[in-house]
């Protein structure tokens, strides 16, 4: 087991979703800097055919497979592959804990999508490890419990999100200064300008088309109803101790500036660049230092103009109903959250409309047992209900 007090070794990671859209360009920013980091872990849902590859390249140490048909596919797999003998495979939440509460690594990658991220960041975080954090989930449900075990125990939360990796960097030096606003952007989807009488009868296929960046289905549909913004603002609110209206959302579609901070004395500093999540993620690995990279360098010349508009919340409802779970707190931002995993899920399997979503996220927050101040257990409950309740109504 390697050290972590030795700092003349390699940076040992782990990546909780490996196979997914920020996983994949985590283990591309590593395979560029071979000299500077080890993978020790990584996990999958179901993917096993990369999967088997990213094993068979990176020989990480200890591995999960979510997903209980998928782990047994493996086991016969491995019976007959000689390059997959000694490597440790874990199954379900059991194995994400596995990977998560080693206390060898120095870094837990959080990039798997849904509440299933929050208990292995907490079993990380008691190991003071830092945490790379791109599973909105964490601080949107459990934020406040969250950064108070981080200070704790001395782990650092470095965000990888585009946008609160533009607001951390801004911060940067910044100790000492009030901040007066976070101005968060947002590219405004796939239906930036629609009307609501144009996105009654939307098909998942147009939610999908997203004009800036390529994500997982999940993220995609959040982001074409601004449900995206909405969580990142809540993620805002825990990361950088401001309230809900000093977060301020402009839609920017041409996605170059990826976040502004306004301080109390009316400057504004912006952190700029080409759409490459490679960028935010080589810096939460490699933090406080900025290593080089052949990624894509950004022409203003190019771009030409930068524009911002208010996003409108008549069209996109989700946006209001995270600001409204953010100012009320509780409970009501993890049933935010978890009814629209649900209701996300359902629209993606053409089960409900695209404003279903808001509707029964709405009416899930109303019908819920509200708890002001929730402990972890509650959250997990709450989780739970969220999902029967859901389920039930919408079966």
């Amino acid at each position: 087991m390697l050290n972590k007090s030795d700092n003349n070794r390699k940076k040992l990671i782990s990546i909780l979703g490996s196979t997914g859209s920020i996983g994949t360009q985590t283990l591309d920013v590593v395979r560029k800097k071979p000299d500077l980091f080890e993978v020790e872990g990584i996990s999958t849902n179901k993917n096993l055919d990369l999967f088997i590859d990213q094993i068979k390249e990176f020989r990480p140490s200890i591995a999960t497979i979510f997903d209980k048909d998928a782990y047994e596919r493996f086991q016969v797999i491995k019976t007959i592959d000689q390059d997959l003998i000694g490597i440790e495979v874990y199954q379900g939440l059991e194995g994400l804990i596995k990977i998560a509460s080693s206390k060898s690594i120095d870094t837990l990658v959080t990039a798997v999508v849904g509440m299933i991220g929050l208990v292995p960041t907490m079993e990380a975080i008691k190991n003071s490890t830092d945490i790379a954090l791109a599973n909105k989930e964490t601080l949107v449900t459990a934020g406040k419990l969250v950064m108070e075990a981080a200070k704790k125990y001395g782990s650092k939360i470095l965000p990888v999100d585009s946008e609160h990796s533009a607001i951390f960097q801004c911060l940067n030096g910044e100790e000492n200064n009030k901040i007066d606003k976070i101005l968060l952007t947002a590219s405004g989807g796939p239906f930036r300008g629609k009307s609501k009488e144009d996105l009654i009868n939307v098909k998942k296929e147009d939610a999908l088309k997203h004009p800036n960046w390529t994500m997982g289905q999940k993220i995609t549909i959040d982001s074409s109803t601004l449900m995206n913004k909405g969580l990142e603002v809540i993620e805002a609110r825990w990361l950088f101790d401001v309230d809900a209206k000093d977060i301020v959302v402009h839609v920017h579609p041409q996605s170059i500036v990826h976040s502004m901070v306004q301080f109390k004395d009316s400057s504004v500093i912006a952190q700029l660049g080409c759409p490459d999540m490679r960028v935010p993620i080589q810096y939460a690995l490699t933090y406080p230092n900025r290593l080089d990279s052949d990624f894509e360098r950004l022409d203003l010349f190019e771009v030409a103009s930068l524009s911002f508009e208010k996003p409108d919340l008549e069209v996109f409802p989700c946006l209001r109903l995270a600001y409204e779970a953010l100012e009320h707190g509780g409970t009501d931002c993890a049933v935010l959250n978890s009814a629209n995993e649900v209701l996300v899920d359902m629209f993606l399997k053409d089960k409900i409309g695209y404003y279903d979503i808001p509707k029964y996220i709405d009416m899930a927050i109303k019908s819920h047992k509200y708890i002001a101040n929730p402990s972890l257990e509650d959250i997990l409950d709450i989780d739970l209900w969220t999902r029967v309740y859901l389920n039930g109504i919408l079966a």
